[in-house]
């Protein structure tokens, strides 16, 4: 199993020197050439700076990528070891980070030992020798032998307008999540809320004020490159966000608030009522988007250059991160008969189908950013006279499958030999636990199978929606309030955990509060 116990204390205190006080720079600020200039005798020269901590992401069993961000031109350095002290450390030499990539770098570091705790060092060399203080962090590489295995998952950050507050100490769920030690963590999307705005203050359901940190990016909804890398700042000018991201690695995928609310490829806002917004063309939106998201993130793309792609953690678990926008048809098409491509497109969709069933692993974790089914309207795109849009996959219709439920009716039927395999997903803003069975379904060529969803993580939390019968949904669990938009500092903030034993390959659900505390627990069987 991975080695945890040599680090306890380093896991929730790698912000060490030089890192907690952070000068935290704005994305999109200018980045100045350092002076190439000779200092004067008793005066400090102008370092290079980590401006928003370091992270790590994709883990592999011998390697992982490790991001940072510079205030000035210079070159990121990594540095590897098995111990806190980096005695024997290795050194890898990381990209030149410049304006170009908004001062953002990622490197990928190789000849790790696997399933182990690794503790990394960024350093920043300028372009006049000037090193920067260095920040650490840590990662758990993958096993090639069965170990035991925990990570968490969800999604769903500064959204609806609650933002970092004071009087909260910040976001507060990201340090609970460091806290509980995972191997990694399984980010479900909305990692941003770009069409979300944060302003000074907004009033809660009970009445009380909520005051937010706010910064010019997160004063609009971003619709600039520099306004979409705003929002990933932001979320790192948190130090519970940032103590998270040097502590776990992470697997993220994304979904519709890093571009905007339940957008679509092809669509376009003209006529939709979406306050702030100058550029109609979602597409324009996204490419931009795009752009931001794989600057800030600690994440490589798949085989293609796609943001769909599988992480293998060991011979107990394979990871199918799917991309719900891409390829996604419009909204209003959810009533369709035939299958054009669903929310996945045709290419992903083959791509999940043969990688679960070419699966070796026990578990095969399919990261679904959009819930399976949980009725989610789109009033945004609704058409006069026409059935009401939808924003995921299920419509409400409990017979046979429609619209983006075929594309989901192959994968269920193609997999249905194929054991232990559970869908997690974040999206509706609380968490509950939901069992699949063919046996009350409208349609029924498939297994039980069972889908977990968590959230959010800092936003608005939200009432239960009600469930689609096509694949014989049925909640087991649901913690959620009975009012809309209820604030982070209301409750119903969520977070997920699993954990997989490698005696006997049983799969533990915990469904957790913001403070850790599990709310419910579900164990599945190997063969499940």
């Amino acid at each position: 199993m991975p080695d945890h116990s040599r680090t306890t204390v380093s896991r929730r205190t790698v912000l060490r020197a030089g890192a907690a006080g952070a000068l935290m720079i704005p994305a999109g600020a200018t980045l100045v050439a350092c002076s190439s200039g000779q200092s004067s005798p008793g005066i400090r020269r102008d370092r290079p700076a980590l401006t928003h901590g370091v992270a790590a992401g994709d883990i592999a069993t011998t390697g992982a990528l490790i991001w940072a961000r510079s205030d000035k031109p210079a070159q990121m350095l990594v540095e590897t070891s098995a111990t806190e002290s980096f005695a024997k450390a290795k050194t890898f030499r990381g990209p030149h980070l410049t304006p170009a990539s908004d001062g953002t770098g990622r490197l990928r570091v190789a000849g790790l030992e696997s399933g182990q705790q690794v503790h990394y060092r960024v350093t920043l060399v300028g372009d006049d020798g000037a090193r920067s203080e260095p920040m650490t962090g840590v990662l758990v590489t993958a096993p090639i032998s069965a170990s035991d295995i925990t990570f968490a998952w969800s999604g769903d950050v500064v959204g609806q307008g609650w933002g970092i507050n004071p009087d909260l100490d910040g976001m507060t769920i990201f340090g609970a999540i460091a806290d509980a030690r995972p191997d990694f963590f399984l980010h479900s999307g909305d990692a941003i809320y770009a069409d979300g705005p944060v302003e000074q203050t907004k009033k809660q359901n009970d009445g009380a004020t909520y005051r937010n940190i706010t910064t010019d990016a997160k004063s609009r909804p971003a619709q600039t490159l520099d306004e979409f890398r705003g929002n990933y700042a932001y979320n790192l000018s948190d130090k519970h966000y940032r103590r998270f991201a040097s502590a776990v690695a992470q697997i993220i995928a994304w979904d519709d608030h890093e571009v905007i609310n339940n957008w679509y490829p092809g669509e376009n806002l003209t006529g939709q009522k979406r306050e702030g917004y100058t550029e109609m063309s979602v597409d324009v939106l996204a490419d931009r988007a795009r752009r931001a998201w794989t600057e800030w993130q600690p994440a490589t793309l798949g085989d293609g250059g796609t943001l769909y792609r599988k992480v293998p953690y060991g011979p107990l678990l394979d990871v199918f991160v799917l991309d719900m926008r891409t390829y996604k048809d419009a909204n209003p098409d959810a009533w369709k008969t035939r299958d054009d491509g669903g929310v996945l497109g045709a290419a992903q969709t083959q791509w999940l189908i043969d990688g679960l069933k070419r699966s070796t692993a026990t578990w095969k974790v399919v990261a679904n950013d959009l819930p399976l089914s949980i009725v989610v309207p789109d009033t945004n795109s609704d058409r006069p006279g026409a059935r009401p849009s939808m924003e995921a996959v299920a419509q409400g219709d409990p017979a046979a499958p429609r619209g983006r439920e075929i594309a989901f009716s192959h994968i269920l039927s193609e997999t249905k030999d194929v054991p232990g395999i559970v869908y997690l997903t974040a999206d509706v803003h609380y968490t509950a636990a939901i069992s699949y069975d063919p046996n009350r379904a409208g349609f029924s060529d498939f297994s039980p199978f069972w889908e977990f969803v968590s959230g959010p993580l800092h936003a608005g939390a939200f009432p239960e929606s009600p469930l689609d019968g096509t694949f014989g949904a049925k909640y087991e669990f649901v913690h959620a309030p009975d009012e809309s938009d209820v604030s982070p500092a209301e409750g119903f903030q969520h977070f997920g955990k699993v954990t997989i034993s490698s005696a006997t390959g049983t799969l533990t659900v915990d469904l957790c509060d913001a403070d850790g505390k599990s709310l419910y627990r579900k164990e599945l069987s190997p063969d499940t």
